[in-house]
């Protein structure tokens, strides 16, 4: 029934991982345009490589955007702001003083000479409001402020418009000032107070209509001509062999244009979307092919799949959204940060084809082509060799700069190669690269961040965890000193196998160390802690071999209640499989030979090693416990244990399920030779 369970949680997890995979691919090509793409690529300054190009419709020629700058430029220069003229401002102002001069007069007369009249000082009043209005009092607005006397602009005065200068009215502080200096002159006797009257009476009549210019400018903007020109049906447009030049780049341009505009209104988008994600697929494809072949546990483990598939949907997104504003730079999206945390969890060849894959994606969603394609493939290669230890902050810091080096070069080159000399080089990308190198530095907290989401082990994390100080070592140490010696020599032959044949060697010296920590419970039960007499001999072998094989139980427990990593954990449930507890149930044949035995009783509940690291730790613990039994080995000696274990190992079917091949199993075999040897202070054998 058990195994019923497991075939079904088996089959559920295939299912999920297959799912996450197809959703990742549909959420991925929603991202695609639905039109067709152009299929000719071609730059400046470069010979056309396709055969004879010849239209095959009617199309206008676009004009750069260079050009529509200019042209909007020479618009908005010769552009001139609208101003109201208020005609009944003046009227109006005119009574206003009047009210004010009769409020005056009222207050005052009483204190002037007699046969005084205000009436000559009204009709005086008036003529000089009238003469100055007539000229009109023009307030700039404020981005008119510093223009010149011959400033022009469109006096709006009903439904008629006049084109006039700036000199042919008063400004504020100038009406002011004549309205002085004919109060002045004038042949009636007028007394001061009035003046005053007459500047409140002085406002500007004409004034900026900013909603009338903003419409009319944006009105003359849009009547620029986008095209200049015009390519008919059956034009050459570019012969092969030809060098593109910018009048045919332009022809180009504007092919391309028209071409994906109209091709794709008689087109199906349901075919174009197909396509694109059919090369989706083919690519993810491609890239489980590849995991399956090399790093198979990815496929167990929902969390390092979705790790994985996190990257190229992240990327992709990002890309769409960068691609759709007009200021930033595809070049500012750190694309590096995928090899860079990738290699820190997985291998450099993991990490270089989950980069190449997110690149991949990318540059469907770019119109950047193939240069973008070679700088990112060329950063990718620099960032997975060049990758330094995220413990290691200044190599970190040389590795950022290695990669900026590789971006600055491939563009420089590129630029020259498509341009033809350096200056077509847009140096403006050098800015956006430099944002990109201060991005890549956030792999470094990216790292822990990825190490908590998605359960992984950074090296930081095993360091930590192989201080000799941590409660579990240092409560093992003093519990169980021969266990924790037999881990430490463990550690060291585990370490020195996994850098021969290229796997994690930190891993699984770590793993060593935590490997036994269950022993802990009952120490003495384990030879590597007896100094006298044992204490099964008062015990059934039953019972005996119940107590052995708990200490894998239990050292899980403890190794959960204190947060230890499940790539740990794994070390303490897989370094004896399901092996035999042998010596006890050997014992017990020759004790029970009658009797029917339950083999479960004595083997170990497993499970089997996975990764290459496991299955080293498995080889280097029965190696060790095994040499111990040795009195006085000889070379020889330890020879023939080491294979029969290997051997015995192998045909049990321990390691069927982890990714160590037979060569890397014979490698292993010699360095545990070589280190046994030492170990145990085996002299050269001379031949007599």
């Amino acid at each position: 029934m058990n195994q019923n369970i497991r075939k079904v949680y088996k089959r559920f997890k295939q299912l999920v991982n297959i799912g996450t995979v197809v959703a990742v691919a549909l959420l991925i090509s929603l991202l695609y345009p639905n039109n067709v793409k152009f299929k000719y690529e071609f730059h400046p300054g470069q010979a056309w490589p396709y055969d004879d190009l010849t239209a095959p419709f009617d199309f206008a020629i676009k004009k750069s955007k260079d050009e529509l700058d200019k042209d909007k430029a020479v618009i908005m220069r010769d552009f001139w702001p609208y101003y109201n003229l208020n005609t009944d401002l003046p009227a109006a102002k005119a009574r206003d003083f009047e009210a004010a001069l009769e409020g005056w007069w009222s207050s005052v007369s009483p204190t002037l000479p007699p046969g005084y009249r205000i009436e000559p000082t009204r009709k005086e009043c008036r003529k000089l409001l009238e003469k100055i209005y007539s000229t009109g009092i023009l307030q700039l607005a404020p981005e008119h402020a510093t223009a010149n006397e011959n400033f022009v602009i469109n006096l709006v005065r009903g439904n008629t418009i006049f084109k006039r200068t700036r000199s042919g009215f008063y400004l504020p502080e100038q009406a002011e000032l004549a309205l002085e200096s004919n109060f002045a002159k004038t042949k009636v006797q007028m007394p001061d107070e009035v003046l005053p009257l007459l500047r409140a009476a002085l406002v500007p009549n004409i004034t900026y209509d900013e909603a009338r210019t903003q419409t009319m400018l944006e009105d003359a903007l849009a009547g620029v001509s986008p095209s200049r020109g015009l390519v008919s049906q059956g034009d050459i447009i570019v012969q092969k062999g030809n060098l593109v030049t910018d009048e045919v780049y332009e022809k180009l341009e504007s092919f391309r244009a028209k071409y994906e505009s109209d091709i794709s209104a008689h087109k199906s988008g349901f075919v174009v979307y197909m396509g694109y994600l059919l090369l989706t697929a083919l690519i993810l494809g491609a890239f489980l092919m590849y995991v399956n072949t090399y790093r198979r546990e990815i496929l167990s483990n929902w969390n390092y799949l979705a790790f994985v598939m996190v990257w190229m949907l992240g990327f992709s997104y990002l890309t769409f959204l960068i691609e759709r504003t007009e200021v930033l730079s595809i070049y500012v999206i750190p694309f590096c940060v995928v090899p860079v945390v990738v290699r820190h969890f997985f291998t450099y060849r993991l990490a270089f084809f989950t980069h190449v894959v997110v690149v991949l994606i990318a540059a469907f969603l770019t119109a950047e082509g193939h240069q973008f394609l070679f700088t990112q493939i060329v950063a990718g290669v620099v960032a997975v060799l060049a990758v330094a230890d995220a413990r290691d902050w200044t190599k970190f810091f040389k590795s950022v700069v290695a990669i900026l080096m590789a971006y600055s070069l491939s563009l420089v080159g590129m630029s020259l190669i498509e341009e033809g000399s350096f200056e077509g080089i847009d140096w403006r990308e050098f800015g956006w690269l430099a944002f990109n190198g201060f991005l890549t530095l956030l792999a470094f907290p990216l790292i822990p961040l990825a190490e908590r989401v998605f359960g992984f082990t950074s090296a930081i994390s095993l360091v930590e965890l192989s201080d000799m100080n941590r409660p579990l070592l240092r409560d093992l140490a003093m519990r169980a000193p021969g266990t924790f010696q037999h881990s430490l020599q463990v550690g060291n032959l585990a370490e020195a196998a996994a850098n021969e044949v290229g796997a994690d060697p930190l891993l699984v010296r770590v793993g060593a160390l935590y490997h036994d920590i269950g022993k802990m419970n009952k120490p003495e039960f384990f030879v590597e802690n007896q100094s006298g007499s044992s204490p099964h001999e008062g015990i059934s072998r039953i019972e005996s071999a119940k107590i052995i094989i708990d200490h894998v139980i239990e050292g899980e427990k403890m190794a959960k209640k204190q947060g230890l990593p499940p790539v740990i954990v794994r070390f303490i449930t897989t370094h004896h499989g399901t092996t035999r507890v042998e010596y006890f149930y050997k014992n017990y044949l020759l004790e029970h030979p009658d009797e029917a035995v339950d083999q479960a009783l004595f083997r170990y509940p497993g499970p089997l090693p996975v990764s290459k690291e496991e299955a080293i730790l498995m080889l280097a613990d029965s190696v060790e416990a095994a040499s111990r039994s040795l009195k006085n080995p000889t070379g020889q000696e330890i020879d023939k244990l080491v294979d029969r274990i290997f051997k015995g190992k192998i045909d049990e079917g321990q390691l069927n399920e982890s990714n160590l091949t037979y060569t890397e199993v014979a490698q292993c075999r010699l360095i545990f030779y070589k280190m046994l040897r030492s170990i145990h202070h085996v002299r050269i054998e001379y031949p007599e």
